[in-house]
C-alpha cells in the first residue's frame, strides 16, 4: 500500500527476474538457488522441477514474486512444516536508501528479524538465496464437515497432521471444506494433478459477475451464489497436467508445487481480468483461541439473521481459514513471545475473508457495514494481527493496538540504519510509527 505522495515512484520488477547458483549434490537433503527480485513461484517451480528440485511447502501463489512474498510476510497454511515464505530465505540482498546493496544472512540479529518481514521498508530485496530440496510428490484430499465439527471440535487436531491443510468455509450453508496434503512415494501413482483456483472462462466470468452483482441488492442472489460455489468447490479443482483433463475424484496425486499451487489452465484466464474483483480481511489469532474466534464470528452471522439479514461468503472458494506454524520475526503474523500475553507459541490461525466488490452502483457491498463491523469486533476482543497487504487502511489503524510495541521500535531502529532519509516510504509504515512525522516520500 504505497503512499499518498503524488511524487511517489512506483518500482517493478517483473524483468529482473535470473536464476542461478543451484546447489543441491545427488543424495543431499537440501540445498540453494539465488534468484532476483522479480523471480515468481511459477518461474522458480518450472525451473527447479526441470532439475529435480522444488522448495517445499514455503510457496503462496503462482503469479506473485518471492521477493515480494518475503516483504509482505506471506505464508503457506501449515502447523507442521515451515509456512512462512521467509523461513525459506538463507540470504537477502537489499538495495538501502544509500543505494548500496546490503546481505542480510539469516541469523538472530535484529537487521535479520526486521528483513525476514521487511514490509519493503529498509529497500528493494534485489536477490535471495533460498533453500531447496530434492523434487517429491504429494497427494490433496478434500472433506466436508459441517459446521459444529469445526468449532466444536479439535482445530488444531484436524489441520496440524497434515504438510499443509486449511478449511474453507460457508456460513450460509453452515459447512466447512476441509483440504489436506501430503507427501506420498513418487511411485504411488501416474497422476499428474495440476491446481487452478482462479481459472475462469469468459462465460463462467459473465455469469458469475451477474450473479454477485445483483447479489449486492438481493440476499437470495448471494444465497445461490455460495450454493453454486461450494457444489462447484466440492469436486477436485485440478486438472490432469498431461492431458488438461478435469480430474473428478479425491485424492488427487502430482508433483509438489502443481498440486500445492499450480496456475492458470491452457485457454482460460484469471477471474480478475474479466472484471470480478474483491475485498478482503485478513487477520491472525493465536491457535489456542480459535474456536472462540470461529464461534465469535458465527455469532456475528447470526445476529444479521436475527435482524432478517442473511448474510454469505461471495468468494468462489468460501472464507479461508489458514494456519501458520509459529515462525519468529519482528512483524510477522506467527511471531510469539510478544507483549500482549497470548500463546502464540504452537501458532496461529489466519481468517481470511475475501468478499466480492460489486461493480455496478455505488460498488459497496451487500450490507456493506457488517463488514467494518466485525473487523473492529474481532480486532477489540482479540489479540488478532492484520496480514500486511489484505486489509484496510481502517484495520491497520485499528490493529495497530495489538502489535507489539517493543517490536516496532526494534523495527523502526533497523529501518533507520537502512534508509535514514525515509525513501521507502508506505502507508502501513506510516500508521505504525515507523517513521518520524513529515520527510520524504518517494518509492514504495
Amino acid at each position: 500500500m504505497c503512499t499518498d505522495n503524488p511524487d511517489t515512484i512506483i518500482i517493478r520488477t517483473e524483468e529482473v527476474n535470473g536464476i542461478s547458483e543451484m546447489s543441491l549434490p545427488d543424495g543431499a537433503a537440501e540445498g540453494s538457488v539465488m534468484i532476483e527480485a522479480g523471480v515468481t513461484f511459477l518461474q522458480l517451480a518450472d525451473y527447479l522441477h526441470e532439475r529435480g528440485a522444488s522448495v517445499g511447502y514455503t510457496l503462496v501463489n503462482w503469479n506473485i514474486t518471492l521477493a515480494g512474498s518475503i516483504a509482505m510476510g506471506a505464508h503457506r497454511s501449515s502447523l507442521k512444516e515451515e509456512s512462512m515464505v521467509a523461513a525459506g530465505a538463507l540470504e537477502l540482498h537489499i538495495i538501502d536508501g544509500s543505494g548500496n546493496i546490503r546481505v542480510v544472512k539469516r541469523d538472530e540479529s535484529d537487521e535479520w528479524l526486521a528483513a525476514s518481514t521487511s514490509l519493503g521498508l529498509l529497500g528493494v530485496i534485489a536477490r535471495i538465496k533460498f533453500k531447496i530440496y530434492p523434487d517429491f510428490k504429494v497427494y490433496a484430499k478434500q472433506d466436508i464437515l459441517s459446521e459444529k465439527e469445526v468449532l466444536d471440535g479439535d482445530i488444531y487436531g484436524l489441520i496440524a497432521p497434515y504438510a499443509t491443510a486449511n478449511f474453507w468455509w460457508w456460513p450460509y450453508l453452515r459447512k466447512f471444506h476441509h483440504r489436506y496434503y501430503d507427501p506420498v512415494p513418487s511411485n504411488i501413482s501416474e497422476q499428474e494433478g495440476f491446481q487452478s483456483t482462479f481459472s475462469v472462462t469468459e462465460t463462467e466470468a459473465d455469469i458469475a459477475l451477474g450473479l454477485l452483482n445483483s447479489g449486492k441488492y438481493l440476499a437470495t442472489s448471494n444465497m445461490a451464489a455460495e450454493t453454486l460455489f461450494f457444489s462447484l468447490w466440492s469436486p477436485p479443482n485440478f486438472h490432469e497436467k498431461k492431458t488438461d483433463k478435469a480430474i473428478l475424484t479425491w485424492p488427487v496425486y502430482g508433483w509438489n508445487y502443481d498440486v500445492l499451487i499450480g496456475g492458470l489452465y491452457p485457454g482460460y484466464s484469471a477471474e480478475w481480468d474479466f472484471g470480478l474483483r474483491g475485498l478482503t480481511l485478513e487477520l491472525a489469532f493465536p491457535i489456542t483461541q480459535a474456536n472462540a474466534v470461529l464461534k465469535r464470528i458465527r455469532k456475528a452471522f447470526d445476529d444479521e439473521l436475527k435482524k432478517g439479514i442473511v448474510m454469505t461468503s461471495t468468494y468462489r472458494s468460501g472464507i479461508n481459514i489458514k494456519f501458520g506454524k509459529a515462525y519468529f520475526d519482528l512483524l510477522g503474523q506467527v511471531t510469539y513471545g510478544t507483549s500482549d500475553g497470548a500463546d502464540w507459541s504452537k501458532g496461529a490461525m489466519m481468517f481470511d475473508f475475501p468478499s466480492f466488490k460489486p461493480s455496478v452502483g455505488d460498488g459497496l457491498r451487500f450490507n456493506e457495514p457488517f463488514y467494518h463491523n466485525l473487523a473492529t469486533t474481532l480486532i477489540d476482543e482479540f489479540p488478532c494481527r492484520p496480514h500486511w497487504t489484505k486489509n484496510t487502511r481502517e484495520v491497520f489503524q485499528q490493529a495497530k493496538k495489538n502489535i507489539d510495541p517493543g517490536h516496532l521500535e526494534r523495527f523502526k531502529a533497523v529501518r533507520e540504519g537502512f534508509d535514514p532519509k525515509g525513501i521507502y516510504r508506505s502507508v502501513v509504515g506510516d500508521i505504525m510509527g515507523l517513521y518520524e512525522q513529515g520527510g520524504n516520500s518517494s518509492k514504495a
